[in-house]
């Protein structure tokens, strides 16, 4: 599956749109009892990936469901909550594509 924030895939022609899909993922933060600003925002940049990768496999799953092959106009949106909690959700149009 061709996942792209652009609104077309270069050398492929869109012959079907199966509608808007959207995936999102949450994380757990984990508590510990020492601080340092260096591990906080090492841990911050991976639970971001984690989340994020999540968030993407659930995108595919649904334009799985509608029998894509391309999600095309991704938007990718990433949430601190006040409880530190981390949002990651995406967004695009589910396509179906073939090679021009």
């Amino acid at each position: 599956m061709i996942l792209t924030t652009t609104n077309s895939v270069e050398d492929y022609k869109i012959f079907k749109y199966q509608g808007i899909v959207s995936g999102s993922a949450v994380n757990m933060p984990k508590m510990t009892m020492s601080f340092s600003m260096e591990k906080y925002y090492s841990a911050f940049s991976e639970t971001v990936a984690e989340v994020k990768e999540k968030a993407f496999l659930d995108l595919k799953e649904n334009a799985e469901k509608l029998n894509a092959n391309a999600v095309v106009g991704i938007k990718v949106d990433v949430e601190l909550t006040t409880s530190n909690y981390i949002l990651v959700t995406v967004t695009g149009t589910a396509v179906n594509i073939m090679q021009k």
